[in-house]
């Protein structure tokens, strides 16, 4: 890997983080197109880059995460358990499939049509009323909390993503776009940092991993440009949402995963 990748990489996380397209799975597939999958650093590199973008929405939530009422921090508590307990036992596994591009594409494409079902089913049953009453939104209470953060293991499969899963499982309780977007950043932070830190301690007592001091300029390269990248990222999705919902996300995950697929066969 070198700076150019390392920026490319940092700028298809900033951008894909929060969409519901799944930034591991797009980050793979440019890591394999560019030839440095299987490249020692690239692993660390695709779990680690994440946090930059976490640091963005920390940065553009800061009033509404920091000095919240206790009922707030025992919801995101609560989401974050299965994610932690199942990602912690199927930790190996996961790494496995972050060398694997096929996973990806065929779990971009099944999470895509999951997407355009879950919003043709959320509008035939909701829009009406909506438009009528906006007080027939939900609030998120423990129960869908939980059940929120237990759709969240599914995103451990590489190309499902942590942001679909977790925004669908949302709407799909009636909670409002608005309310399941905001949520799905918050919960993405403990995730987050858990996923990057336990990667950079694993990789500090693994003496086959050494980092030398060009690769973490990478690490910090490509986590700047994803903070960056992903505070517009952020700002944009919020305002395509106001009067859009996620179909074209899911016919974009379809059409690129076949693609890739394609791509995969057809390259010697």
């Amino acid at each position: 890997m070198n700076y150019f990748q390392s920026i490319i990489l940092g700028i298809i996380e900033g951008i894909t983080e929060f969409f519901p397209i799944s930034s591991t799975g797009h980050m793979i597939l440019a890591a394999s197109a560019m030839g440095i999958l299987n490249q020692k650093i690239t692993n660390l590199f695709i779990v680690s880059v994440q946090f930059g973008s976490i640091l963005s929405v920390i940065f553009l939530y800061r009033k509404k995460l920091f000095f919240q009422k206790l009922d707030f921090y025992i919801k995101i508590f609560i989401s974050t358990i299965p994610f932690s307990i199942i990602g912690y036992y199927i930790y190996k596994n996961i790494n496995i499939m972050l060398n694997n591009p096929i996973i990806v594409s065929i779990s971009l494409i099944i999470g895509g049509i999951i997407i355009i079902k879950a919003e043709k089913l959320y509008e035939k049953k909701n829009i009406k009323n909506f438009n009528k009453n906006k007080n027939n939104y939900l609030p998120i209470n423990y129960y869908r909390a939980l059940v929120i953060g237990l759709s969240q293991c599914i995103s451990l499969i590489p190309g499902i993503s942590r942001s679909a899963t977790t925004i669908i499982s949302g709407i799909l309780q009636n909670v409002s776009r608005k309310d399941s977007i905001e949520f799905s950043f918050f919960i993405s932070i403990p995730v987050v940092i858990f996923a990057t830190f336990k990667k950079l301690y694993d990789c500090y007592f693994n003496t086959a991993c050494n980092i030398s001091s060009y690769e973490l300029k990478l690490l910090l390269l490509g986590n700047l440009v994803s903070f960056i990248t992903s505070i517009i990222a952020i700002k944009s999705f919020i305002k395509y949402l106001k009067n859009n919902n996620f179909k074209l996300f899911g016919y974009y995950r379809i059409i690129s995963g076949i693609l890739y697929i394609f791509f995969i066969i057809f390259t010697p």
